[in-house]
């Protein structure tokens, strides 16, 4: 399974949220790939508000602080 993990550099709340997907990847298997916002201007402009974003298959499980019940329910 593949979890796209969108965010940016000098984001404080992307540092946390990429600690609460590593703990629910310790319960569950997946790959996360994380994906710079301001690498791609369509990207940026799509997520630019919401960061950090957990994407999976195309849909968004969870964005801005992202919690492990929620991630881990989603991700089951």
């Amino acid at each position: 399974m593949n979890v796209k993990y969108y965010s940016r550099a000098n984001c404080e709340l992307c540092v946390d949220g990429l600690r609460t997907l590593k703990l629910v990847q310790e319960d569950i298997a997946f790959d996360i790939e994380i994906i710079d916002i301001e690498e791609d201007d369509d990207i940026h402009e799509k997520y630019m508000l919401m960061i950090p974003v957990v994407e999976k298959d195309g849909e968004i499980l969870q964005y801005g602080t992202l919690d492990y019940a929620t991630l881990t329910e989603a991700l089951i």
